[in-house]
């Protein structure tokens, strides 16, 4: 897979986390947090919006774990 490739299958990535909400959404991130290593291994400089979108995903990781916590 080309950078260019790569670089392409993130975005369209990016577009369907974005239309999702929920647990839709959190389905993706492992894909998305994959290609984005990817991208890093491969010595590219990953967008700030791609930086900004995993946080994003990480956060709703957590607040998911912690929403099914038992209190």
């Amino acid at each position: 897979m080309t950078m260019e490739d790569l670089f392409h299958t993130v975005e369209q990535l990016e577009t369907r986390i974005q239309k999702e909400t929920g647990a839709a959404r959190l389905a993706m991130r492992p894909e998305f947090i994959r290609l984005l290593d990817h991208m890093r291994k491969k010595g590219a400089e990953v967008p700030r919006r791609f930086r900004r979108l995993e946080a994003a995903l990480c956060e709703e990781a957590v607040e998911e774990m912690f929403d099914n916590m038992p209190v």
